[in-house]
């Protein structure tokens, strides 16, 4: 492995960031300490003092407060073309746990995850992408948690761009396509049905809705692996489509233009972690990145996920969405 691979392993590491945040502002803090020693100005002394204050007071909630702070959140998607006998239908959604976040301490948060999932008491649960954060053996202490999450009409998951072999480093064929197996292999291991570029249809008497499931497929440096004829081989234009797919950018790109999917489910984006009144930093680079958006009567619904590679969040609290169906 080379240096650079070894740098990102040490970087991806959810406890090396709050180590750096310790670090940077305590660095920051005797910085500025000296300064005011050298030259007192009481005006400065209230101005510095005061923005030292909201820092730590912002790094202290945001990593061990925010991070903790989850929420149920409950939307309504209302369409023309959704048959009558799913009127009412409930969609559990949650994205992005990244699992080496929530191990040790933090996995009681994870247990109050599914612990809210269950109470929900939903038709369907769907995952969009990241269970693991950098390796597949992330997922082996938490199997018996998270396979405890069932619904009457079951469990469906797509891959994100960490479930990927992309962020350990390596460029041997054989190693990438064992660890991509390996990943394909622990949701069936959770007993979640895996949607790689393929759908499944649910029935209620004579009508159905289509789940489908595209692998990730995002922009620059992520992986673009969906393929949306074969994922929706031999869907007719008139059913109802619940698409999920990771990466949210994907929803202009592709699936507006080359589809009929009447409402998209993505994550990825972690609503940007940071949210200073009303104002995130992904929004810069995004145009969807948390809840519900509109183009006609299509719906693309982002979650702002349960975890990360950073376990910090200020002002987007992690979340699961209870989406409900309505006949229109």
């Amino acid at each position: 492995m080379n240096t650079q691979s070894m740098l990102l392993l040490i970087l991806l590491e959810p406890d090396t960031y709050s180590l750096i945040g310790w670090v940077v502002l305590l660095m920051l803090s005797v910085f500025v300490g000296v300064m005011l020693y050298l030259k007192p100005r009481r005006w400065m002394c209230w101005s510095v003092g005061t923005l030292m204050l909201v820092l730590w007071a912002a790094f202290i909630y945001g990593f061990y407060v925010g991070n903790k702070d989850l929420r149920v959140v409950e939307v309504e998607f209302e369409s023309a073309d959704l048959p009558p006998a799913f009127d009412g239908y409930r969609i559990v959604h949650f994205s992005d746990i990244h699992l080496e976040a929530f191990e040790g301490q933090r996995r009681d948060l994870l247990e109050r995850v599914v612990d809210s999932i269950k109470a929900q008491h939903a038709d369907m649960i769907v995952f969009t992408g990241d269970l693991q954060n950098r390796h597949p053996d992330e997922v082996k202490s938490f199997i018996d948690l998270l396979g405890s999450v069932k619904a009457p009409d079951g469990v469906y998951s797509v891959l994100g761009n960490h479930d990927y072999p992309d962020y350990l480093g390596t460029n041997d064929p054989f190693e990438i396509s064992g660890l991509t197996g390996r990943s394909v292999e622990n949701h069936q291991l959770l007993g979640w049905r895996l949607l790689c570029n393929s759908h499944h249809v649910i029935h209620r008497g004579n009508d159905s809705i289509v789940i489908a499931g595209m692998d990730n497929d995002g922009e620059g440096r992520f992986p673009q692996k969906g393929d949306i004829p074969q994922t929706l081989n031999h869907i007719r234009r008139n059913q109802f489509v619940v698409m999920l797919e990771h990466d949210p950018t994907s929803w202009r790109r592709k699936i507006l233009p080359h589809c009929h999917a009447q409402l998209t489910l993505s994550g990825h984006t972690h609503g940007g972690q940071l949210n200073l009144l009303g104002w995130s930093p992904v929004s810069l680079r995004y145009q969807e990145y948390g809840g519900l958006y509109y183009m006609g009567n299509r719906a693309l619904c982002v979650s702002q996920g349960v975890g990360g590679a950073i376990p910090f969040r200020l002002g987007v609290p992690p979340e699961i969405v209870v989406i409900t169906l309505k006949k229109k």
